[in-house]
């Protein structure tokens, strides 16, 4: 018997590249999602298929030599090999895969990749994986066999999203707080439709810089560094690295108390946060680009527009926009027009809710 689970994309409210700082990060679950079709098959062979590629890709789970084939394929291998290794023994299947989260653009495809095969997978062997045991293999997965040393917010929020709701996620204790949405505004992703090389090689090097931050602060992660002792040490870090460590100690703080003002209701200081928060990460965390530098200043300069930063690791890919309800049509306009005359690009600009996490589709 055929089954269909889906898992969503998510977008960064605030709290960039502190997950694997053990900080605070403020994503919500959108409504882009990738869905999985599977069918038990009587061997221990697992094989995939996309509507988005032509090649497909079998695997056996008992195969001591896998490696990853740099392709598409390696994320929901990457997942079956994690669990069937991890107490969670797997049964063949066949997977086809379909999905909406735009492949490129920081909105987490590859963690709804990810969590929608992880939870197939499972569920037609016969396991019950809890949310966060779920994120965990998820993000193993992606550490260890596709090789991006990311931290757990993307897998967690694809797990755990919740609807009309953001989740602060302490990436430490992986404790976390659902807070709601303000009815009155919309979630607006604007897709610069340019993605910068250095991504990948790039966001490792960050992880890198940060972690030679905390060793030389005395500290097992940025996480625990006050700005009280960040003054005090900065003198003695190299230039680049003391710009890293900044961005991250700044960060973590900023979206503590972005949270709580959101919680009260207070979207111009939010907004405020937010455009902060770019800032940083175009100046001391040096991750943006010309082109989600402009899209942030198209948004500050529109009417009902409370706040805006890029999301995701940077170098291209999107843009979060907190836009007041009744102005978004003149908003998607006015930016998409202004951006294509500038650069000669023409953006896509979604207007986005907050969802529930991964889950099976029954009818």
């Amino acid at each position: 018997m055929t089954r269909s689970f889906s898992a969503p994309g998510r977008v960064n409210l605030i709290g960039e590249h502190t997950d694997y700082n053990e900080g605070f990060v403020f994503p919500a679950a959108i409504d882009f999602s990738t869905t999985v079709e599977i069918t038990p098959r009587p061997d221990r062979t697992v094989e995939l298929a996309s509507e988005h590629y032509p090649d497909t890709f079998s695997f056996p789970l008992d195969d001591p030599d896998a490696k990853p084939r740099h392709s598409w394929t390696d994320y929901p291998q990457g997942v079956a090999l994690v669990l069937h290794h991890s107490g969670y023994p797997l049964t063949g299947a066949s997977l086809f895969i379909r999905g909406n989260v735009p492949v490129g653009a920081g909105l987490s495809s590859s963690a709804a990749l990810e969590v929608s095969c992880g939870l197939a997978l499972a569920a037609v062997s016969g396991h019950t994986l809890s949310r966060l045991d779920l994120a965990k293999a998820c993000l193993q997965a992606e550490n260890e066999f596709v090789g991006m040393r990311c931290g757990i917010m993307d897998q967690f929020v694809s797990a755990h999203g919740c609807e009309d709701s953001a989740i602060l996620l302490d990436c430490r204790s992986l404790e976390y707080r659902v807070v709601r949405l303000p009815a009155s505004v919309r979630l607006v992703i604007c897709n610069t439709m340019v993605k910068h090389q250095l991504a990948g090689s790039a966001y490792n090097e960050r992880r890198q810089d940060c972690e030679a931050a905390a060793r030389q602060m005395g500290l097992p992660s940025l996480r625990d560094v006050t700005a009280p002792m960040f003054t005090e040490s900065a003198g003695a870090l190299p230039a680049r690295i003391r710009l890293r460590a900044q961005h991250v100690i700044q960060e973590i703080e900023r979206t503590e108390r972005a949270a709580d003002v959101l919680m009260m209701g207070d979207l111009t200081l939010f907004g405020r946060y937010m455009y902060e928060s770019h800032e940083s990460l175009r100046d001391a965390y040096e991750v943006s680009c010309a082109e989600l530098d402009l899209m942030v200043e198209l948004a500050r300069a529109r009417p009902g527009v409370f706040g805006a930063r890029m999301t995701g690791a940077g170098f291209g890919g999107c843009t979060i926009n907190l836009v007041d309800a009744p102005h978004v049509n003149q908003f998607r306009r006015e930016v998409a027009a202004a951006y294509h005359e500038a650069t000669g690009i023409t953006p896509e600009i979604y207007v986005c809710r907050a969802v529930q996490g991964a889950h099976e589709i029954t009818t």
